[in-house]
């Protein structure tokens, strides 16, 4: 534990020290940018989790459709995001990203003039939010490719902190929805994402080294080596259990313990809060003492905070252990993404795109099976104890292949 700790502070001292460096390496108003965008498209993203409750008593909605509703945004963000890196690495991420922008807010201004009257609307709104969660792949590769391999932590790490966002759906879309109702939530959500479109089109910048482009065939052939595939499967546990427990923690709070809305969406804040706000510190770790190392801890962590979940007796014991696996989930959310562009950084675009959609399909997992879960055996356990147990295994993975990777990766950054 002692190493640990140490570790750690020499993380944060080292990310001090060569903080100039970093700033001067890269371009600082594309990263803001990237940070702007990515946040406020993951907090309509995953809007309809902090609405879930008022939505599910409008329609009628049983357990198993209100974990549906909530997990289909993430499903379809996860395949939209391979459609954006294949934009990314054609067209580039600035257009890429803006062009998704406006499908998000013309969505969300179509359902709040219209009106969302059924379960399948709210499925549709799903399809429509799925755009804004696969910003992923457009705003990492905007901010990665301005930056050099010892700094692709931090960068990645910064940038990606735009997750923070579904901190403000939990904070705000619950008492704007007892306020004007939640309907009208999905046209004020599009007050702050248009502002944001406008500074993002005039802060933003392709770097200089944008990769020309290949045959469509050629994006695909990072899947043909076995290390696309781990580092798949490591973000669909740290990212999938971090969106997924975003989109679902204020059913759980209300359903479990009967909070109400407002309030299960204060404690929800919390929790997805220190996710978010670890991820750079994830990043900066991973560049200290390497993604490997870090996703170690971090599976570790993860697994034993969710199996404890599914035992919690009172509301001030399962906070507590959410956030410890927040904490835990956000900082993997960071290391992997220090890993990505170490192996593939010629394939950034679509690399960004295929691990965030396994990401997805991870969150997907978690909040649908949440929902099937309480529905079919009345208790939301068995859906945390199967998720601890993917930690588990993906701990096995890491700890199979950190000896090749070691050996085989040479990019000068730590491994």
């Amino acid at each position: 534990m002692a190493t640990i700790v140490k570790d750690i502070s020499g993380a944060v001292s080292g990310e001090t020290a060569d903080a100039n460096s970093f700033w001067r390496a890269g371009h600082r108003p594309t990263l803001i940018a990237a940070f702007l965008y990515f946040d406020l498209a993951f907090m309509v993203w995953v809007l309809l989790g902090p609405l879930a409750p008022e939505i599910a008593k409008t329609l009628s909605l049983t357990p198993a459709e209100k974990g549906l509703m909530v997990a289909t945004p993430t499903l379809m963000g996860a395949i939209l995001r391979v459609v954006n890196g294949l934009l990314v690495d054609r067209i580039g991420p600035k257009l890429s990203g803006a062009i998704g922008q406006v499908i998000v807010i013309v969505g969300l201004l179509s359902a709040w003039l219209l009106g969302v009257n059924s379960f399948g609307g709210t499925l549709a709104l799903g399809v429509i939010l799925g755009f804004a969660g696969a910003s992923f792949a457009i705003a990492l590769p905007l901010a990665s490719r301005w930056y050099p391999a010892e700094h692709q932590g931090k960068a990645m790490g910064l940038a990606g902190m735009g997750n923070s966002g579904t901190v403000l759906a939990s904070l705000f879309a619950p008492t704007l929805a007892k306020l004007f109702g939640w309907n009208a939530v999905l046209g004020l959500a599009c007050i702050p994402l248009a502002i944001v479109l406008v500074a993002y089109l005039i802060m933003a910048k392709d770097a200089p080294n944008q990769p020309a482009p290949k045959k469509f065939t050629e994006y695909f052939h990072p899947l043909k080596t076995a290390d696309a595939w781990w580092l798949m499967a490591f973000y669909a546990v740290t990212f999938g259990g971090f969106s997924g427990l975003a989109s679902s923690l204020t059913i759980y709070f209300t359903d479990q313990f009967g909070l109400t809305t407002v309030l299960a969406g204060y404690c929800t804040a919390a929790c997805v809060f220190a996710g978010s706000l670890v991820r750079p510190m994830g990043g900066a770790l991973a560049d200290r003492i390497g993604g490997i190392a870090t996703l170690t801890i971090v599976f570790i962590v993860a697994a034993v905070a969710l199996a404890g979940v599914s035992m919690a007796p009172t509301i001030g014991t399962a906070l507590a252990l959410f956030v410890v696996a927040m904490l835990a989930l956000g900082t993997g959310n960071g290391a992997v993404f220090q890993l990505v562009p170490q192996r593939f950084q010629a394939e950034i675009g679509i690399m960004t795109g295929l691990v965030g959609m396994a990401g997805g399909v991870g969150g997907f997992y978690l909040a649908s099976s949440l929902g099937f879960a309480k529905q079919f055996t009345g208790s939301f356990a068995s859906g945390f104890l199967i998720f601890a147990g993917l930690a588990v295994l993906a701990l096995a993975g890491i700890l199979l292949v950190k000896a090749k990777w070691r050996a085989n990766w040479s990019t000068g950054a730590r491994i």
